[in-house]
């Protein structure tokens, strides 16, 4: 029908107004997108490339001009155009460049620095430039002058401590005894000997002993002492107070002081025989004469062998620092030279014992 013809020459647009973008133009964007990214890429490296070119170019004719420099200072230094430069022409090269005098172990110092053959002569590849020397030169003399000062600080510290060890033996009487200090270093054991004859009683008491010299000389000596009142503590204090002077030879404060030791440890045999004693008397069990007898022999005996032995130690002038416990009890008392120091008015005097203990600590580790 003619309704029919027109609508099929007519077909209705279903379409929208606005055409959509198509794939292939978001692909042509993109590309050329990245195409200006890997140009600006190309660029920056070109540039980069040529800012080390230029670099290297500035460092090799650096390097070519103080190589020239060099090859320039070596001639003059070589004086006899030899090729090589000896001590002496690095001395005088150096004198005149520098303006100074220096003297032969410098040089020698900057000849055995720079000289990487080691054969006494600097070649030109081992020739450095002045600069190089100058701060060598300047290291050493700031080395040297490290070294003078730390000398004279160690000659003064040494000097020093000489002073203080001659003043302190001033005081601390450390030195050889004579003859008669050996002798009356020998005098203080008759305190304890005068206490251990309560321990001689049989030995002393035998039948003919009256007739023994040695026998009367300590019965007299023993009754003098007895008379003296209080003789005991007497002998005691005196012995303490002398062994403590360190203007007394050694020798004697040492056995001053090791009398007074020997003399208490008498003291515990009377102890321990009172107390076994009195446990044996409560038990109701008597205590065998013969038993006593021969304790107190045994005491004496010992008695007699350790005043002996220090008797001929202290007469030879050697101190008798061998008996077991009372010699290392001694020694730990007897003052030493470590044990004074200067005061504030440079007189020397005491240390204080905390300071002593500290400085033995550290001997230790």
């Amino acid at each position: 029908s003619p309704l029919s013809t027109k609508l099929s020459h007519n077909p209705i647009r279903t379409s929208s107004p606005y055409p959509m973008p198509r794939a292939t133009t978001l692909h042509q964007m993109t590309a050329k997108e990245d195409e200006d990214q890997d140009d600006e890429i190309e660029r920056l490296r070109s540039m980069a490339a040529k800012l080390r070119a230029d670099a290297a170019g500035l460092e090799a004719e650096k390097a070519q001009q103080m190589a020239d420099a060099a090859e320039k200072a070596f001639q003059q230094f070589d004086t006899n155009q030899d090729g090589k430069i000896s001590v002496a022409e690095l001395k005088a090269g150096l004198e005149k460049v520098l303006k100074t005098e220096l003297s032969d172990a410098r040089v020698n110092a900057l000849m055995k620095e720079f000289d990487a053959s080691g054969d006494g002569v600097l070649q030109l590849d081992e020739f450095v430039g002045v600069d190089r020397f100058r701060n060598k030169l300047e290291a050493l003399s700031r080395e040297e002058k490290r070294l003078a000062s730390e000398a004279k600080k160690i000659a003064v510290e040494e000097e020093q401590e000489a002073a203080l060890a001659i003043a302190k033996l001033e005081i601390l009487n450390e030195q050889e005894p004579s003859n008669s200090e050996k002798v009356l270093s020998v005098l203080p054991y008759l305190f304890p000997l005068m206490d251990g004859l309560q321990y001689g009683r049989f030995l002393l008491g035998a039948e003919g002993a009256e007739s023994n010299p040695f026998v009367v000389a300590l019965a007299v000596l023993y009754a003098l002492y007895r008379t003296i009142p209080f003789s005991g503590f007497i002998a005691f204090f005196v012995l303490n107070f002398l062994g403590g002077n360190p203007g007394i030879n050694r020798l004697i404060r040492f056995n001053m002081q090791q009398a007074i030791f020997v003399d208490i440890a008498l003291f515990f045999p009377g102890l321990l025989s009172g107390l076994f004693g009195l446990i044996l008397g409560g038990a109701g069990v008597q205590f065998p004469a013969i038993v006593t007898q021969i304790s107190t022999d045994a005491i004496f005996v010992s008695l007699l062998a350790v005043l002996g032995y220090c008797t001929v130690s202290s007469l030879f002038g050697i101190a008798p620092n061998k008996i077991p416990l009372i010699s290392n009890a001694v020694e730990d008392r007897m003052p030493t030279i470590d044990m004074f120091d200067f005061d504030a008015e440079g007189r020397v005097v005491p240390k204080r014992r905390d300071e002593v203990e500290d400085k033995e600590d550290k001997k230790d580790e």
